[in-house]
């Protein structure tokens, strides 16, 4: 048998052999420069926070989902992975070391929670990475200077209560001690609770000794324990501040209600409005929210139209709420520093990206504005007010003839 031999010459073989090396050269180069920029989130996909968690992811998606519309940034389309934490910080811990060691995400973004945010920043930080965007107004993000990797988009809550508080005593008429805290009992409860009490102190209150603060544990509904201690005060508040979870805070005011207690109830934003005021029914009269993005109802920006039309896109289950606007913002503010960034994408230059684009907006009537010295996108705080239906723009200036009526007897 003789040997195999290839018809063609060793000069045609060698040529075959270098045009095979262009082709595959010329595919190998084209897919090294596009690939998907990867993205991580660890949030509450399961438990008692699930709904935040959804609404968070699919605003995200669904900014980025415009950008990838558009082109994508240089041609790269923008991609997010994400994993259920349940709204525990092991979990979210884990889970980051996951998206930053394994998958090798450009960068994180839309976590939702602040012990969640407490167990991550730390492996943000030891990894060199962006922590954008967290769903928590909490101090500890928040540091003057502050910290490189850590870039937010929303007021915090010290500005959210800070407004709460200027408005209960100022134009509502309040004394410091007729206002009392329901806080969860964890970073997050404790970030809500310290605030609020430099907002009274600031405003006469001589000691914390002089106002009630009750609290409940995080991922339960045990909250009975809370509502008595204010029940049974030596002085009932005229409002209470929340600084927890919809399920247990819709429970809590229901149970208050039902009690006789006559106060104004008002929660931080990161109760979410949509899902507090399903869960309180015919309870939700009355109760207020502050929101760190532009109500969804009455006269609203071009970006909430935008945002509207660009969640149906995706096809997301979630109905469009102040949560998932929190989310596209913050998908659309990175997509905005991406398409500035160099197009040898690192985790370090999109930092640089995110310091540089100074002052901007996402459309008229959101100011914005991020520096190196700058860390917090927006300070823009809307107060809302629920209704059985409907979430309504609030102003402040309705909070006296509110207070009268929800306190008298």
């Amino acid at each position: 048998m003789k040997p195999f031999s290839s018809p063609l010459s060793p000069m045609k073989r060698c040529l075959v052999a270098v045009l095979l090396l262009a082709v595959l050269s010329d595919h190998s180069s084209a897919a090294e420069e596009t690939p998907d920029i990867l993205l991580g989130m660890t949030t509450a996909l399961t438990g008692p926070t699930s709904e935040l968690g959804t609404a968070m992811r699919d605003g995200v998606v669904a900014g980025l989902e415009r950008i990838n519309r558009a082109g994508g940034i240089n041609g790269r389309q923008l991609k997010l992975f994400v994993l259920d934490d349940g709204y525990e910080p092991y979990r979210a811990a884990a889970n980051m070391r996951t998206l930053l060691e394994e998958k090798q995400v450009l960068a994180i973004i839309g976590n939702v929670g602040t012990p969640t945010a407490i167990a991550s920043v730390p492996i943000a930080v030891e990894q060199k990475t962006l922590f954008f965007a967290p769903f928590t107004g909490a101090g500890l993000l928040r540091r003057h200077p502050p910290e490189r990797y850590v870039v937010n988009y929303r007021a915090s809550y010290e500005q959210e209560i800070e407004a709460m508080v200027e408005a209960l005593i100022e134009q509502g008429g309040l004394a410091p001690t007729d206002i009392a805290f329901f806080t969860q009992r964890d970073g997050y409860g404790d970030a809500g609770y310290v605030s609020g009490y430099r907002a009274l102190k600031r405003r006469g209150l001589k000691n914390d000794r002089q106002i009630l603060h009750v609290r409940y544990e995080r991922n339960t509904l045990a909250v009975e324990n809370a509502l008595a201690d204010i029940l049974y005060y030596r002085h009932p508040p005229k409002a209470v501040i929340m600084v927890g979870a919809y399920a247990p805070c819709a429970k809590f005011i229901q149970l208050a209600k039902e009690s006789g207690l006559k106060a104004l109830f008002l929660n931080v934003s990161f109760v979410g409005s949509k899902p507090l005021q399903r869960k309180l029914g015919p309870y939700a009269d009355n109760v207020i929210i502050t929101q760190v993005v532009p109500p969804l109802t009455g006269s609203r920006p071009p970006v909430a139209d935008e945002f509207i039309a660009d969640l149906e896109k995706i096809r997301s289950k979630t109905d469009p709420n102040d949560v998932s606007l929190e989310g596209y913002m913050a998908a659309r503010i990175l997509g905005k520093a991406l398409q500035k960034a160099p197009s040898s994408l690192t985790r370090e230059a999109v930092i640089d990206s995110l310091e540089s684009l100074g002052s901007f907006n996402l459309g008229p009537g959101i100011p914005l504005k991020l520096s190196r010295q700058r860390h917090q996108a927006s300070d823009g705080v809307w107060p809302t007010r629920l209704t059985a239906q409907d979430v309504l723009p609030f102003s402040w200036t309705e909070i006296g003839p509110l207070l009268r009526e929800v306190t008298s007897p």
